[in-house]
């Protein structure tokens, strides 16, 4: 299954097998991406954090991170 993540196109094995938002998302970003606060859509729609587990994604599929920028 390919995935885009911020335009980014990652190959995700077992395409037959659905996977989550939160599978997805411990698989392509480093722990320390994991650990920070981002808000996610999901091909434009926003998901809340609380949904991750049971939102899932299919072959094509568009999430977008967006990560806060902090500093003067």
């Amino acid at each position: 299954m390919k995935i885009y993540i911020n335009g980014n196109a990652f190959e995700l094995p077992n395409a037959s097998v659905p996977s989550s938002i939160d599978k997805v998302l411990t698989k392509t970003l480093s722990l320390s991406q994991q650990q920070q606060s981002f808000a996610l859509a999901l091909n434009g729609d926003f998901v809340g954090r609380a949904d991750y587990p049971i939102t899932h994604v299919s072959d094509n599929d568009s999430i977008d991170l967006l990560f806060p920028i902090v500093g003067g």
